[in-house]
């Protein structure tokens, strides 16, 4: 077995054994002291003037933003499928995150979700990617990326009104 073969597996053991808030298959949640403080004028991001958010919804959804509008996304090879499907579940966590009125807080949740983004993106990395090299740093981005997803939590927990 390759060393990148045993640090596939060694990746994705401590992935499997993370906590919940770091798992993809249902819907991304943020920490439930991301979702106790009223975001900026509750204002969802639809509604946003002028945003990309806003302009989005008008014009396709998520996919219309990220530049996909219009493409056929079932046509695209499956790992791009799979950050896709994995970015839609974690955009809308991060941009609510970030609306909190307490800018510490909205920077833990908003980075939180960025984070996670990495971490999907990593995974879908391990699971389609063939470059030794790659498949390290993939590994090495998921171990820091959880430590700080971690570190962020408890300060949620400890500090977050």
């Amino acid at each position: 077995m390759t060393s990148a073969k045993i640090l596939l597996a060694v990746t994705f053991a401590a992935t499997a054994f993370s906590t919940p808030l770091f798992a993809q298959e249902g819907d991304f949640q943020l920490p439930e002291q991301c979702a106790m403080a009223a975001p900026a004028g509750d204002m969802p991001a639809g509604e946003m003037n002028g945003s990309p958010m806003a302009e989005s919804e008008q014009s396709g959804g998520m996919g219309a933003m990220m530049g996909m509008g219009g493409v056929d996304l079932e046509a695209m090879p499956e790992h791009v499928q799979e950050n896709m499907r994995r970015m839609m579940a974690t955009m809308p966590a991060m941009h609510d995150g970030m609306m909190n009125e307490d800018p510490d807080v909205a920077f833990a949740c908003g980075m939180i979700a960025h984070h996670q983004g990495a971490i999907d993106m990593a995974q879908v990395l391990l699971e389609h990617g063939e470059d030794p090299e790659m498949i390290k740093l993939a590994g090495e981005i998921i171990a820091a990326q959880v430590g700080e997803m971690e570190e962020m939590t408890a300060w949620l927990a400890e500090n977050a009104k």
